[in-house]
């Protein structure tokens, strides 16, 4: 017998298998020698109340075993004799689209300007370690992307269910644990997510696609206004239409677009800062206990939002039980980022602590057009370097100093590796930014008890969020709205903001692809 039930239970009835089949076994009447297996479908904690409880929904198999796997497959078929596809870049959303590429019978052929996912790591601790930033090899460029080393959060505000399914369906396939299919706010994992990327690598070379690492794009190869192919830097050409997936810091793609009148245009981005707090601390507000978390409950997260000034002030990419990572994609920048192991077991938490801009609100930058704030992004980081000494030392300001506008004399002991330098955030980086940052950790540490610390630290600069550039598609056939064969995708084209949302837009060009090669 199969049997569902919707369950609200404390977190010591929730903390493995054995301890579930004691609760199945209370509600049904059942033996637990009986319940052979329990599948947990979602899960969500509740800590607005003293008690805190977890809200499950389970299968349970009652005197038989489940016959189907926890996820479900896709199936991929030989495209060797395909029509060959070029994939610019092996993010998710390129590494998605070459997977739906072979679903239906296209052959991908992924372009990687960075190396696989376990060389990248090489040159990745370099940056802390020897202050050396490889401009082709570094947290935003390489096999898996900008989330590959930067966290692995699942989560994203897509409203079409099926497409976050399949794309969650098809990181299990692929190596991910199925219990991303059951949390609110599923997370791989930085360790965990390499292996799954060389998974699906293998698979799509298995299927006959090619995949070419440090092979940067140079241009397209251009016929009557049609994309038809490109040419690299290692003096190879790849022909087919090009799916662009090159991720929100390959600058060097957006000045190509501009130089050739291919039409771009400004986005607005959010910039701010990395702030860290010590997790024990956000444990204790979020759960509303001295204790914190105690033995069985995750590190805890938060969320927050406010306006201040007509501009939106809100925590971004929130890391619990993680680190601040040196992000800078070239020389003269200092940018953070975050990430979480998959126990988010380290002792800290942080998040991007950002305030929402638009084109408009620097007009000094306004000269350079489509590019505006990308020119804004690029002075901000090499202010940063600056004001971190000229490596890859961060500039950083406890918390409760950077509000009161007073210099910090010493800092907290952080998870950033390169190293702090204490500095005036309130000082250097742009008034429009750190007014309305002050404005929105007022109302932050006001709704939240015991969140504006001077415990907690702020590392400069906080400015990848997204892409600070839009390339222009239509809505429909997912192509350039002026150039035939070209289909901007995902986070690098502005249509997407994280692992899943980049996966799906992936998956939506490969189709408008197929449709036009029909």
């Amino acid at each position: 017998m199969i049997t569902e039930l919707q369950l609200r239970i404390l977190p010591e009835e929730a903390a493995n298998e054995q301890a579930l089949k004691h609760v199945v076994a209370r509600e049904t009447g059942e033996t637990v020698n009986n319940i052979q297996a329990v599948r947990i479908l979602k899960r969500s904690i509740d800590a607005r109340q003293r008690i805190i409880y977890i809200n499950v929904k389970l299968r349970a198999f009652i005197n038989e075993m489940p016959e189907t796997p926890e996820y479900q497959s896709v199936e991929y078929q030989d495209v060797s004799n395909g029509k060959s596809v070029v994939v610019v870049g092996a993010g998710p959303g390129g590494l998605f689209a070459a997977l739906r590429l072979i679903e239906l019978g296209l052959r991908p052929i992924i372009v990687e300007r960075g190396k696989d996912v376990r060389e990248r790591k090489k040159d990745i601790v370099l940056i802390s370690r020897e202050h050396k930033v490889n401009g082709e090899s570094n947290y935003s460029f390489g096999e898996g992307g900008a989330g590959a080393y930067s966290d692995g959060k699942l989560y994203t505000r897509s409203k079409k269910r099926g497409s976050v399914e399949k794309i969650l369906n098809v990181f299990c396939q692929h190596g991910a644990s199925p219990s991303i299919l059951a949390d609110a706010h599923p997370h791989i994992g930085t360790d965990k997510l390499p292996r799954v990327i060389e998974n699906i690598r293998e698979q799509i070379k298995k299927c006959g696609g090619e995949v070419h690492f440090e092979t940067r794009m140079d241009a397209f190869i251009m016929k009557d206004n049609e994309v038809i192919g490109i040419e690299t830097n290692t003096g190879k050409s790849f022909y087919g239409p090009v799916i662009l997936a090159t991720g929100h810091s390959a600058r060097d793609v957006y000045y190509y677009l501009h130089e050739q009148a291919i039409p771009i245009e400004a986005k607005g981005i959010a910039v701010g800062v990395r702030l860290e707090h010590p997790q024990e601390l956000i444990d204790q507000i979020q759960y509303h206990r001295k204790e914190g978390r105690g033995k069985y409950l995750p590190a805890a997260e938060y969320s927050f939002v406010t306006q201040v000034k007509e501009r939106g002030v809100y925590s971004f990419c929130m890391c619990p039980g993680g680190f601040v990572v040196p992000a800078a994609s070239g020389p003269k920048q200092v940018v953070v980022n975050g990430m979480s192991p998959s126990n988010r077991g380290s002792r800290w938490a942080n998040s991007g602590m950002v305030v929402e801009i638009h084109p408009e609100d620097f007009p000094e930058f306004a000269p350079y057009k489509e590019l505006a704030l990308m020119k804004f992004q690029e002075q901000l980081e090499e202010h940063c370097w600056l004001n971190g000494g000229m490596k890859q030392v961060a500039p950083a300001q406890r918390m409760v100093d950077f509000v009161q506008k007073k210099n910090s004399f010493d800092l907290p002991v952080s998870s950033y590796t390169p190293g702090l330098l204490a500095s005036p955030l309130h000082f250097w980086m742009p008034e429009f930014v750190t007014t309305r940052l002050r404005e929105g950790l007022r109302h932050f540490g006001k709704v939240s008890n015991g969140f504006m610390t001077n415990e907690a630290v702020m590392i400069g600069v906080e400015t990848r969020t997204s892409s600070p550039v839009r390339i222009i598609r239509d809505r429909e056939s997912y192509q350039h709205v002026t150039v035939k064969g070209l289909f901007p995708c995902g986070e690098g084209a502005g249509y997407a903001g994280g692992i899943i949302s980049a996966a799906i837009d992936g998956e939506r060009c490969a189709e408008g692809v197929a449709a036009l090669l029909e």
